[in-house]
């Protein structure tokens, strides 16, 4: 059973009768609200300016009203351990996270920019392999990946569009500059939290946001469903597109429900859908309806038992011979996950440079391979210094953080590596620039990342804004949900 999350009341103490960017410290980071080195602008002046006004008292009293909320629309997140799942709500943290237009513009172009590269390499890898050929990235990192899908080999899907939904991590360093920390091309999570948090702040920081022009975010379901449809065989002119599920028990349940909702469309789970000579039916009460298109929530493995794991119960069988008789359309693309391992990243700013013949425009976060000898070597010997992660994992699990280990947690991660370097790769540890959040103590600077997401069909799209994440424990790095990160509105300005 899950357990139910209780709100706090809030006390105040005569230390918190100040207002909210009183004693506020980035601690030499950079500050994602006060930018420093940067040309100051009118809207985030005007910003700062209510809330050196607003209390501390007042906005702890509006973040328990916005947590009321969270829980009675449950707007959740599961966790699951060895007995139990918890349902909890992703905190949220009501000081915004705000983008200048001129950062969103270098944002989205280069989101865009590396959205194409990832489906171009896609695209080559399953039909010419010619980037193998060419050395640009050595085949065995490739042919040899889990995410590689043989089954997609030869196979044409439209537009050449593998990654239909895209969620790109970006990080900010110490010089304000923005950089890629990873690609998610496989099913990301998140975007239901960026609309919701914008609601909340409409319903709780309406008066700070006032007249600051911030665009919105209350079309990407138009925006995606548009996409979906657009994959659609083309001799349907109304396709029927649905949400396939891998049940209430996914983590991510509340956003297959949301997502679902905002296209208007079907939720479905793989016991809903059946494949009738080469073509794909929804069960409904009034009998089989025709399926077009299937934007997918669970992984590879689990889509088709006669292509992939024989015991799955989550997926249907037939569904992948449909799609490559052209009788239906999946999004995401199987397959896509080789485009996100953490060890194929490291090559992305060669494999835009070798399909566009242009410069990243969003640089990676400096990258070594342990497959290499001297990667490994290098990491090795300055283990305390670098972020460490296995290329296939997410949520922030299983990684190392040399400088925040212990000497016991740094010779357990030195015996892995020298067991399984093919698993994981390096980065050294950046110093990630904060967002003023409010903690037990006050307004206290915290590290915080960007997930936009970038929708394909024909074209590419880019919410404008994406995902803050926030690493709410002091010192911490990892913003992960899954890790007691939370999340920020993120305000990109028009």
């Amino acid at each position: 059973m899950a357990a139910v999350v209780q709100t706090q009341v809030q006390t105040t103490t005569a230390h918190d009768i100040r207002c909210v960017l009183q004693e506020y410290d980035p601690s030499g980071f950079f500050c994602e609200m006060l930018r420093p080195g940067l040309p100051s602008h009118p809207a985030l002046s005007l910003l700062r300016s209510r809330f050196e006004q607003l209390p501390i008292p007042g906005l702890r009293n509006r973040a328990a009203d916005a947590e009321r909320d969270l829980l009675e629309r449950g707007i959740t997140f599961t966790v699951y351990s060895d007995a139990t799942a918890i349902d909890r709500i992703l905190p949220f943290d009501l000081i915004p996270r705000v983008i200048t237009a001129d950062e969103w513009q270098q944002i989205e172009t280069g989101v865009i920019q590396r959205v194409r590269a990832l489906n171009m390499f896609l695209h080559d890898i399953y039909h010419g392999q010619k980037v193998l050929a060419d050395g640009i990235v050595p085949k065995e990192l490739v042919l040899g990946n889990a995410g590689f899908s043989p089954t997609m080999v030869d196979f044409d899907i439209p537009f050449n569009t593998y990654v239909h939904v895209c969620g790109v991590d970006i990080v900010r360093d110490e010089t304000g500059r923005f950089m890629v920390l990873e690609d998610n091309a496989r099913t990301p999570s998140g975007v239901a939290y960026v609309v919701e948090n914008r609601h909340m702040t409409l319903r709780v920081l309406s008066d700070v946001m006032a007249g600051l022009h911030v665009r919105s975010v209350d079309d990407y379901g138009l925006r995606l469903h548009h996409a979906l449809t657009e994959i659609a065989p083309q001799a349907i002119t109304n396709p029927q597109v649905v949400l396939l599920s891998p049940g209430i028990f996914n983590s991510a349940y509340f956003e297959h429900v949301f997502l679902a909702r905002e296209m208007g469309i079907p939720l479905v789970e793989g016991q809903d859908l059946v494949v009738e000579n080469h073509r794909v039916f929804m069960r409904t009460t009034a009998g089989l309806a025709a399926v077009h298109t299937i934007y997918r929530r669970l992984n590879d493995d689990f889509l088709d038992p006669d292509v992939f794991r024989p015991d799955s119960q989550l997926g249907v069988r037939g569904i992948v011979e449909a799609w490559r008789r052209g009788n239906v359309a999946i999004a995401n693309a199987v397959g896509t996950g080789v485009a996100d391992d953490k060890a194929v990243y490291a090559y992305m700013p060669r494999l835009i440079r070798y399909y566009l013949s242009e410069e990243p425009i969003l640089p990676n976060v400096d990258t070594r391979i342990c497959a290499e000898p001297d990667a490994l070597a290098y990491t090795l010997d300055h283990l305390s210094e670098l972020v460490v992660k296995p290329v296939a994992e997410s949520g922030g699990y299983g990684l190392l953080i040399g400088p925040h280990a212990s000497q016991a947690q740094l010779e357990e991660f030195r015996a892995r590596l020298r067991a399984d370097p093919s698993n994981y790769i390096s980065q050294p540890t950046l110093n990630l620039s904060v967002s003023p959040t409010l903690t037990e103590d006050g307004v206290a600077p915290r590290h915080v990342d960007l997930r936009p997401f970038a929708v394909t069909g024909r074209d590419t799209w880019v919410l404008p804004g994406g995902l803050t994440r926030v690493a709410l424990r002091a010192g911490t790095l990892v913003v992960n949900s899954s890790q007691g990160g939370g999340s920020k509105d993120t305000w990109v300005l028009a």
